[in-house]
């Protein structure tokens, strides 16, 4: 399906271990004595054998060099080496938790009517008396209370040996309860079921100082992303933080693009006051905005660095509040001030921390905008004195009433635009790239009416789009008018883009190419803690074509201006299935999870097999007793609900989906566990078109007051009652539960086109008694608006470029592929033993299509050097000696990995 990232524990950071092993796909191990001419360890070949079956059980496999490393090792050094690589790998995966459902010998026990065992259930509760015939059977003596519950359970009506809860409430026994009964083993699962698409290949990463190494350059790699970091991005840049000393910063960069990421980080500097004479100087070169110093107070004082949540703030060292004034003093006041108004409640609170006033001496500019904030009263005290003196060096400070003035930039677009003064917005707006972009579709929905006035958006800007004047075209009415203030826009379009970061240029490219058709809806994803959309029925007047075909024409050449200017190589290969893949946007809600991929992403479900979802979680003191819910909602291709597989009906058209039953607590240690099976081709045959996955919190309690809570999918290609109920050989996806969410929807499952889309939304829900029944419209309407704007272009997908100029649009050819089996072993038959490859469709659509021009060499990627990959999975063959540059999808983003050549194959590498 994908290359994978692992995840993180919802209570604790992974080690600096599971960091790598997730961003790197590497394993460090203690340098080997001997050196080169070091040979095997006598009977450490046994013990590595068996790590590589326990290995594979998880979906992993050795590397050549990895091996050969672990083969060097003594018996004890590799025991202890293997049991870190299983913890580690079994966290990611969930497998280090009991995933007992309420039927265990689910599917194949799960009541055919829920109807009939709700009946029995409350019959036992309202008729059942102590010490009387069962009311159910009439047997005598089989009536026994339950601990802790307390309830009457007949022990034949209800089976010990496959429920692993009271029958009556659902709820967890003490294990000590004599109703539990053991049962039968599950029959044993087959050694060679399909090994899962996000079959990883671990590398052999060098030893102890070769993680270090790499540790500053995946922190560097963090360092250098430009948008806000996903929680897992988060928590991997403190582990990674953490490896580094405050007193030597020969590893920081001069400036860190991500605000929110910067704000992290200069609150890691800043936590030590020992450092100060090192931190502070380099903490005050990163910041460049005012807005910069409010995210720092928030982070230092336990804050999002979002600003989402805003604390209290925590006491400022007097030495680093000096260093904070003395940046604040170094900004243009007007820009502070306008970052000020942005956040004016936070900074009010921030201000009486800083203490500007103290310092206006000694810092007028800082004590100047706060009092511009603050509307101060200007009197005849000393204070007043120097803010006016302050004020009198600035050209656009109105200090002559009794209050300080400073021009408002953001009143000044919004009163242009309220105007339909086109003209006047271009010329503010460019002056701010990134708010040109995002205000691009107003100012040409503006500019298709024509202007008001006879001024032209030219007027007034220079060569590079900032100052200066050019000649003033007057009285152009009607179409004229209309065009030129197109043309206007896309001037400044045209100078604005190369100053915006990715995310920006590449949101703007989506929404600008499908306003030329009218009938969409519009999604919102508003910022704050939880992730999730607004749907509304868009009814903005659709763009004339031409000028979305040239504003598109704009952007798409940034993008591949930006991918030309990249190092030139021969041979580009670009993965057809990328086009499944939405470029990342909104990360900083992103779940924790095992394959991170973007929101709206669609990946392919292999053909004949079984969707077992998973839910597993675990109540604290906080959540008290919690009931979760795993649910499956099932829609016609028009979105009208089908039927549900939840709670209240565990199995929908008799196999088709089938539920483990309802637990409705979840004590500690064990926590609690729920699947749902899924039978695609059943599903399809009952006219299912669409599954929301869904998970409720039943009884209201928010996702982060549990001590841990996650789910996800599973990709099954045998019988479910074979093997064990939760088999980490075939997770395909998990991801954490987390936020003050009461409501998860994960993914959307399209029975037709089995493919699978990911969503990640949290879906905003009040009162309680949670269930798909009470929500069919709302997960209707989320499930067909999402899916509908990310089919409709309105999000760019990675591989959804002009044919021939994929990027990284800097080869002069190009190979364009989804089959891997070209670049892997021959699949096994199914009579052998041993590791296979899921079988393909050898009609299905997913060839290897080359790209113009000759395709140089045999059959598969041709071997050799300088070559560029991107791909979604699978392997690629380098030259022996070649090298090139490989692309995996991990961490919700393509990020570049060397290739290294002697013929080897990459495989399921990630960055």
């Amino acid at each position: 399906m994908t290359i994978t990232t692992s995840s993180t524990r919802t209570d604790s950071r992974r080690s600096l271990a599971a960091v790598l092993l997730a961003r790197r796909g590497a394993v460090y191990l203690p340098a080997a004595s001997g050196g080169e001419t070091a040979r095997p360890v006598a009977g450490s070949l046994a013990g590595v054998a068996l790590l590589e079956a326990d290995l594979l059980e998880r979906g992993h496999l050795l590397s050549a060099g990895l091996r050969h490393a672990l083969s060097m090792m003594s018996a004890g050094a590799l025991t202890a080496a293997g049991r870190a690589l299983l913890t580690d790998l079994d966290e990611a995966l969930g497998a280090d938790r009991d995933h007992t459902p309420l039927f265990r010998r689910f599917p194949q026990t799960t009541p055919a009517d829920t109807s009939a065992r709700y009946v029995d259930r409350v019959l036992s509760v309202l008729l059942q008396a102590p010490r009387q015939p069962c009311v159910l059977c009439g047997t005598e003596g089989s009536v026994h209370a339950l601990s802790p519950c307390a309830h009457l359970v007949c022990r034949v009506c209800f089976d010990g040996t496959d429920y692993s809860a009271c029958p009556v409430c659902n709820r967890h026994l003490d294990t000590d309860e004599p109703f539990l009964r053991p049962r039968a083993p599950r029959r044993a699962a087959d050694s060679r079921r399909a090994l899962p698409d996000r079959l990883r290949v671990l590398a052999h990463g060098g030893d102890f100082a070769a993680r270090t190494a790499d540790a500053v350059r995946e922190l560097g790699t963090l360092l250098a992303r430009t948008g806000a970091p996903s929680p897992q991005d988060t928590d991997d840049l403190h582990q990674l933080l953490g490896t580094r000393d405050r007193t030597d910063l020969s590893w920081l960069p001069r400036s860190v693009p991500g605000r929110e990421t910067k704000a992290r980080v200069l609150a890691w500097l800043l936590a030590d006051p020992a450092a100060y004479p090192v931190t502070l100087s380099a903490a005050a070169g990163l910041i460049d905005t005012a807005t910069d110093v409010l995210r720092l107070l928030v982070v230092r004082s336990g804050g999002d660095a979002g600003l989402v949540d805003v604390p209290r703030f925590t006491q400022v060292p007097r030495p680093l509040r000096r260093a904070l004034l003395s940046v604040l003093d170094r900004l243009e006041p007007a820009l502070a001030v306008e970052d000020m108004r942005r956040h004016p409640a936070a900074w009010k609170h921030a201000a009486e921390r800083l203490h500007p006033f103290e310092y206006a001496g000694r810092y007028p500019r800082a004590a100047l905008a706060v009092a511009v904030l603050r509307e101060v009263r200007l009197t005849d005290d000393a204070l007043s004195r120097r803010l006016r003196e302050a004020a009198r060096h600035l050209p656009d400070a109105d200090a002559t009433g009794d209050r300080i003035r400073l021009p408002h930039w953001p009143g000044r677009v919004e009163a242009a635009l309220a105007e339909r003064d086109v003209a006047t917005a271009v010329t503010l707006l460019v002056q701010r790239p990134g708010e040109l972009l995002r205000r691009l579709d107003h100012l040409l929905r503006l500019s298709a009416d024509g202007l008001s006035g006879d001024r032209l958006p030219g007027d007034g800007l220079s060569d590079d789009g900032l100052t200066g004047d050019s000649p003033s075209v007057v009285g152009l009415t009607g179409a004229n008018q209309s065009d030129n203030a197109t043309d206007a826009v896309l001037a400044a379009l045209e100078k604005a883009v190369r100053r915006v970061p990715p995310a920006v240029l590449l949101s703007a490219l989506g929404e600008i190419r499908t306003r030329a058709t009218p009938g969409h809806d519009r999604v919102f994803f508003p910022k704050g803690g939880n992730a999730k959309a607004h749907i509304t029925e868009d009814e903005r007047a659709p763009l004339p074509a031409d000028a979305v075909d040239r504003t598109v024409a704009v952007l798409t050449g940034e993008v591949l201006r930006r991918a030309a200017a990249r190092p030139a190589v021969e041979l580009a290969v670009v993965d057809a299935d990328l086009n499944g893949v939405m470029a990342p946007f909104a990360e900083r809600t992103a779940s924790r999870a095992l394959v991170t991929l973007p929101r709206g992403s669609e990946l392919p479900l292999p053909e004949g097999r079984t969707l077992r979802l998973f839910l597993h979680w675990m109540e604290s003191a906080a959540s008290g007793r919690t009931d979760l819910d795993l649910s499956a909602a099932m829609y016609t291709a028009d979105w009208q609900h089908a039927g549900t597989c939840d709670y209240t009906s565990l199995r929908y058209a008799e196999t088709a989906a089938v539920h483990s039953g309802d637990l409705t607590s979840a004590p500690a240690p064990r926590g609690a566990a729920e699947f749902v099976d899924l039978d695609l081709e059943q599903l399809d045959a009952a006219g299912v078109r669409y599954v929301v996955a869904v998970v409720f919190a039943f009884n209201n309690v928010p996702f982060e007051d549990l001590a841990e809570a996650f789910a996800g999918l599973m990709v099954r290609d045998r019988p479910g009652t074979a093997g064990p109920v939760f088999d980490p050989r075939q997770v395909e996806q998990r991801f954490d539960l987390t936020g003050g969410a009461r409501v998860a929807v994960p993914m959307v499952i399209d029975v037709a086109g089995r493919t699978m889309r990911w969503l990640d939304i949290d879906q905003g829900v009040t009162g309680t008694h949670h269930a798909v029944h009470r929500h069919a419209d709302a997960l209707a309407t989320l499930g067909r608006g999402l899916t509908g704007l990310f089919t409709s272009g309105a999000r760019v997908g990675l591989g959804s470029w002009p044919p021939g100029r994929p990027p990284p649009a800097r080869a002069p050819w190009s190979y364009a592929t989804t089959t891997f089996a070209e670049h892997l072993p021959a699949p096994r038959r199914r009579g052998h033993r041993g590791v296979r490859r899921p079988d393909r469709n050898p009609g299905d659509r997913r060839r290897s299509r080359p790209g113009p021009g000759p395709r140089p060499g045999a059959a598969g990627v041709p071997a050799a050097r300088g070559r560029s990959a991107a791909r979604t999975g699978g392997g690629v063959r380098t030259a022996p000696g070649g090298s090139g540059r490989g692309y995996g999808r991990a961490a919700g983003r393509l990020r570049p990995r060397h290739v290294a050549g002697r013929g080897e194959r990459v495989s399921r590498r990630t960055a």
